[in-house]
């Protein structure tokens, strides 16, 4: 699967015990992406053994607002259809670029999970107009866009065959969608939007505004993930001011 679009990746890092390579692999994986994985995973095992339907998973403004079925807000980015070679491809595509996004953005998983909640709002938002159930596909997309706009230098080939710049990721794939399922990829389109709105306010934004940026976590968020900030530097700094006679 790496050869589909090969380049760009981290090696992964040596490790201890002997572990085998799913298990490395899994826990290589930073905390929001190997959870959105292995939920994922967990929703397609659960509908393909009957143990839920996919009717309970989509996201609907009436069974969430109106029935309470709140946790379809959550279920509706989890799910990307039954056990098959389609799946496989969303999972590989998903914590991929979904994981080094994560790992890009520092050991706290408090940004990265900051973008997620933007995405999901954002989708959740837009939803209703293009009356999409299911947006784990475009989350997906947004994330692959954002990476592909902070790597432009970076090759990637097709099959090995077809050779581009990461920027030209998301289109590639629209183009490989389109040719797959003779439908114009609304999902995509829809995830390159709110993906291109946080790459603008992230990454463009603050340069052209005495680097203010909008989008980024309010100290709030922050703690719920890394607590309060320490005190020590400003205690050190109190402490070498007094004179010493």
């Amino acid at each position: 699967m790496d050869n589909m679009f090969g380049g760009g990746g981290n090696g992964a890092g040596g490790g201890g015990g002997a572990q085998l390579p799913l298990e490395t692999w899994f826990y290589e994986m930073p905390v929001c992406t190997r959870w959105w994985t292995t939920a994922t995973v967990a929703s397609s095992l659960l509908v393909q053994t009957k143990m839920v339907s996919e009717f309970q998973l989509f996201y609907s403004f009436r069974a969430v607002f109106v029935k309470n079925q709140y946790w379809r807000l959550l279920t509706t980015f989890l799910y990307f259809g039954p056990l098959s070679l389609d799946l496989v491809f969303h999972v590989f595509f998903l914590q991929r670029y979904s994981r080094l996004l994560e790992e890009s953005s520092g050991r706290s998983p408090a940004r990265f999970s900051w973008l997620l909640l933007y995405a999901t709002s954002a989708l959740l938002l837009l939803s209703p107009l293009v009356s999409m159930p299911f947006l784990g596909s475009p989350l997906s997309s947004s994330l692959v866009y954002i990476w592909s706009r902070r790597n432009p230098d970076t090759r990637l080939s097709f099959l090995g065959l077809l050779v581009f710049t990461a920027p030209y990721l998301p289109w590639a794939l629209m183009g490989f969608s389109l040719l797959l399922h003779g439908v114009v990829p609304r999902d995509e389109i829809m995830g390159v939007v709110v993906g291109h709105f946080w790459y603008f306010f992230s990454d463009v934004y603050p340069s052209l505004h005495n680097g203010s940026r909008p989008l980024d976590p309010p100290m709030w968020w922050r703690r719920l993930f890394e607590g309060r900030p320490a005190q020590v530097d400003t205690d050190v700094d109190a402490t070498a001011a007094v004179p010493v006679n």
